[in-house]
């Protein structure tokens, strides 16, 4: 039996669970019994080790199984008699009973809240829009080049002329030697012979490239180096040593030209440029179209947590911690790094923990509301999309369609999709042009 439910906080609540000792005696002797029928012991044959022996082996196991069952079994009644949505795993602590006879256990636990979503016609949500114009072609061919550049002797005259006067210049590679020393001493990391780099790409600190340029090769040059506070060679931090570069090799970029030779390095088999600047642009607008549905989506999801007022269940928010950790410690662990002496405190990942929760609880009510669960038909047309990136679209869907789980993900994107449009059609919706590299994040530039 269980008490009446007593109400401790917002969505806290807490009852005590009751039930006799001698059930739980009875289901204890029921499964010593069962046990005893197959269980071994030195000198005795299977099924014939005595009672006894069976309970000094088993029955601390057993006790604690049919206890956690009994109590599982009477808290699922409790929840169900009084309609209670629990939320995450009740905390059962023991207590002690008024009856001698009976054994009693209390149960505190948090409920799902009851929340109800505004009227989404008064939401105001702001959505994106961009193109692909041909400066944006134009830009990715020029970082398609830019990652084919291949580089020759500057002033030495060859099949692609001899790069200009040769003196170290901006985009040249060089090979230097170098050492550095503070106080007339030489430190750790100080000194490279051939090292290798290309100007006006930033792997150097800016007096050490504004040194380099000009530089013939053989010639040397001195010059002081500050190193900033915040450099990573913490024994040189804040420090300013004396460096002695000498150039040993200079070398000019070659970019590949726009020609058909260059069109079939990218996939186009006749060479044809038309071809080439087509593949791009349709590249580029699928890559587009996936960065405007992810910010718009992005908005709508905003939207509904600003206009949906609830509280979140704390056993939630610290399972989803807990999970957010997990999933960091993991990820880190995957790219080579040693997690192992790491903490990975959960309160870290509480603000992203509650959004999440909190979103998903506002999703699962919409979509129960107004039927937005996927289709078979839209996971389908979805998987289809993905495959056709893939040389062979019918290795995508058997990866898909041959794993429950991948299947449920797909079937999420699906769902947050088919979220994204209901809201879309009720709020009031106003588009924004946005530019192409902001969309990107710079990245085409890169």
């Amino acid at each position: 039996m269980a008490t009446a439910v007593e109400t401790l906080g917002k969505l806290e609540r807490r009852l005590t669970i009751s039930f006799p000792l001698t059930d739980v005696r009875t289901e204890v002797e029921k499964r010593l019994k069962k046990q005893a029928k197959t269980a071994k012991a030195p000198g005795f044959r299977p099924g014939k080790v005595p009672i006894k022996m069976v309970a000094a082996q088993y029955g601390y196991q057993i006790e604690s199984d049919v206890l956690n069952d009994r109590v599982g079994r009477a808290f699922n009644q409790a929840a169900n008699e009084n309609q209670l949505r629990v939320a995450g795993f009740p905390k059962i602590e023991p207590k002690d009973a008024a009856d001698e006879g009976m054994l009693s256990f209390e149960a505190t636990f948090e409920v799902f809240p009851e929340f109800t979503i505004s009227e989404l016609s008064g939401v105001d949500i702001e959505t994106v829009q961009a193109e692909v114009s041909d400066a944006e072609i134009d830009k990715t061919i020029d970082i398609l080049r830019k990652q084919r550049v291949h580089y020759h002797a500057k002033g030495v005259a060859g099949e692609h002329g001899d790069g200009g006067e040769p003196v170290a210049a901006a985009g040249d590679r060089v090979t230097v030697d170098f050492t550095g020393a503070i106080d007339g001493v030489e430190f750790p990391g100080g000194k490279a012979d051939d090292y290798q780099f290309v100007l006006g790409e930033g792997r150097m600190l800016p007096e050490f490239e504004a040194a380099t340029l000009g530089l013939k090769v053989g010639e040397s040059k001195t010059f002081p180096l500050a190193f900033p506070e915040d450099y990573h060679g913490k024994d040189v931090a804040g420090k300013t040593a004396d460096f002695t570069i000498t150039l040993k090799q200079l070398e000019w970029a070659h970019l590949p030209e726009v020609d058909a030779e260059f069109a079939k390095s990218l996939g186009i088999e006749d060479g044809d440029a038309t071809k080439m600047r087509a593949d791009i642009k349709v590249n580029l607008e699928r890559e587009v179209a996936g960065r405007v549905k992810a910010r718009n989506k992005e908005a709508v999801m905003d939207a509904l947590v600003a206009a949906t007022e609830m509280d979140v269940p704390q056993v939630m928010i610290e399972q989803d911690s807990e999970r957010l950790a997990e999933q960091t410690r993991a990820d880190m662990s995957q790219r080579g790094m040693d997690v192992s002496s790491m903490p990975f405190p959960k309160e870290l990942f509480a603000t992203k923990a509650e959004r999440r929760v909190r979103l998903g609880l506002i999703l699962s009510q919409l979509v129960g509301e107004n039927n937005l669960q996927a289709t078979s038909e839209q996971v389908k047309a979805q998987i289809e999309d993905f495959a056709q990136s893939y040389e062979d679209p019918k290795e995508v869907l058997k990866y898909y369609y041959s794993d429950r789980n991948r299947l449920g993900e797909i079937e999420a994107l699906v769902l947050e999709e088919n979220v994204v449009n209901y809201v879309l059609g009720k709020a009031k919706v106003t588009t924004k042009a946005v530019a192409f590299d902001e969309l990107m994040g710079n990245n085409a530039q890169a």
